[in-house]
């Protein structure tokens, strides 16, 4: 079930932690895409805070939110740019995404192969997603202090497998808060120590949230009448007469070879 987009703004704009947060996944994003120019980027779920980076420079960002969420107007010093959509129809054409983020939402909808679904089809062909979501061996999806407490938590190996039964094709897998999800200001102190050792620590399951970026990759299309053409080879000498023996004589009487007597 989806959180309450009141809910999400108040930890994510009005918390220290929610904003630690914040900070930390949108690093991420731009370490993955440092750039969208000319680009469509969309969010989904509550994605909005990791999109302003992007805001400047691509053709249109979009804000889709689900409507048992809720939500609301952002960015609040621009043109608004969210809008409220079903889990699985979104207001988007076939093929016009190229980059496209899912924070809050893959874990908490009741249709996730259908949410997926959608997401391949706003996707243009080498088109991008990065899908955040809670971290079954994390400390935060233990904790209802924070969103990444509700919804189903995964594994690493279990979003690669939902991911590839839609056909995604996973281009590269992190982890990341490994500060604790606690609001104590001698954690919020060391956080950013505790994320550089994080990212040192070959264990992924150490991170609060999995993140991982996939592909759409779609084969060529087959052009009408390829395969009839090498079917039926070209012939370089039809049309030519075949060689006609002349009147009275034989073709093997002409051309066998001569007995010595």
């Amino acid at each position: 079930m989806h959180l309450d987009v009141l809910d999400l703004r108040n930890f994510y704009y009005r918390s220290a932690l929610g904003r630690a947060a914040q900070k930390v996944i949108r690093d991420e994003l731009v370490a993955i895409w440092p750039e969208a120019k000319g680009q469509m980027v969309v969010g989904f779920g509550f994605a909005l805070p990791l999109l302003r980076p992007y805001l400047k420079e691509a053709r249109r960002v979009i804000g889709l939110m689900p409507g048992p969420q809720g939500v609301m107007p952002w960015p609040a010093d621009g043109k608004n740019v969210s809008v409220l959509c079903e889990d699985t129809l979104w207001p988007i054409e076939t093929g016009d995404v190229d980059k496209l983020v899912i924070l809050h939402g893959l874990e908490t909808t009741e249709q996730p192969s259908l949410l997926l679904d959608e997401a391949w089809r706003v996707l243009g062909p080498g088109g991008r997603a990065v899908i955040i979501v809670p971290n079954r061996a994390g400390l935060w999806s233990r904790s209802d202090a924070t969103p990444f407490g509700y919804g189903r938590p995964y594994s690493i190996s279990q979003l690669e497998a939902q991911l590839r039964k839609h056909q995604f094709v996973t281009e590269r897998t992190m982890s990341a808060l490994y500060q604790p999800p606690s609001r104590h200001k001698i954690w919020r102190k060391s956080a950013d120590f505790l994320e550089r050792v994080g990212h040192k620590v070959p264990v992924v399951a150490a991170g609060g949230v999995l993140i991982i970026e996939v592909s759409k990759q779609t084969a060529a299309p087959k052009k009408p009448g390829l395969t009839e053409a090498v079917r039926r080879p070209l012939k370089a000498l039809e049309g030519i007469a075949k060689p006609q023996p002349k009147p009275g004589t034989s073709p093997t009487r002409d051309f066998a070879p001569e007995v010595p007597q």
